[in-house]
């Protein structure tokens, strides 16, 4: 079998005095579309966020490629193929759509395939298109997450990491986000998902991490865990 493409082996971080990740383990297969899930303050945002190089890991090991990334930096990071969509989306407030998205690849050489790209993400959200001279905050909550997606896509990455793709959206704006990615991951591009929204989780990925108190608590494929009772009574409402 082929190595992960993302491998987490016994990672711990935190901020400052507070350890919020005790020895997590995760492994992401090229291709798929893994999700982890957990209760509010878990420590999912923390593991993106130390994968990403935005927290310094205090212990483990981080391999992406077969390249080690622990506590390399955020632009390292991006430049071995992860990127990171953050919670809030993050997108800059007094710049139009397309420039935010051309913020994706301010680290590609490639300028002459930019354009290319543009054109890409702009098929995948047409909203995007139409909003392209638009002060990318005055859009709505959905818009702005197709916007902070797409930038993420704009640096041509081999992992796309998004943090809470439907917080505060409504269900259809999930569905045709949720339908966005699954395009995205048919292009080639592998998905690391944290979703607070278990059941929604589980309709796109076909495996999950659950994290509870900085720990993996279970994992598996998604329609095995749909049916833990555990699973059912904590986070699916049954």
């Amino acid at each position: 079998m082929p190595e992960p493409l993302l491998k987490v082996t016994g990672l711990a971080s935190g901020y400052g005095d507070v350890q919020v990740l005790w020895g997590v383990d995760l492994d992401v297969n090229e291709g798929e579309i893994v999700c982890i899930v957990g209760s509010n303050g878990a420590g999912k945002t923390t593991l993106l966020r130390t994968i990403s190089g935005m927290v310094t890991a205090r212990q483990g090991e981080i391999r992406f490629a077969g390249e080690n990334l622990l506590n390399a930096g955020p632009d390292a990071v991006l430049s071995a193929g992860i990127a990171h969509v953050p919670e809030g989306r993050r997108l800059f407030r007094g710049m139009s759509v397309k420039d935010n998205l051309l913020l994706g690849a301010y680290l590609r050489s490639d300028r002459s395939e930019v354009e290319g790209d543009l054109d890409h993400v702009f098929d995948l959200f047409p909203i995007l298109k139409e909003r392209a001279s638009q002060d990318a905050t005055t859009m709505s909550g959905g818009e702005q997450q197709m916007c902070a997606i797409a930038r993420g896509i704009m640096s041509r990455p081999k992992l796309l990491m998004i943090d809470e793709l439907s917080l505060g959206l409504a269900p259809r704006l999930i569905e045709r986000l949720g339908e966005g990615l699954q395009a995205i991951n048919r292009h080639g591009i592998t998905i690391l998902l944290v979703e607070q929204d278990v059941m929604t989780a589980f309709e796109l990925a076909s495996r999950a991490f659950v994290v509870e108190t900085g720990r993996i608590a279970k994992s598996g494929d998604t329609a095995t865990l749909s049916d833990d009772p555990v699973i059912r009574q904590a986070y699916l409402g049954a």
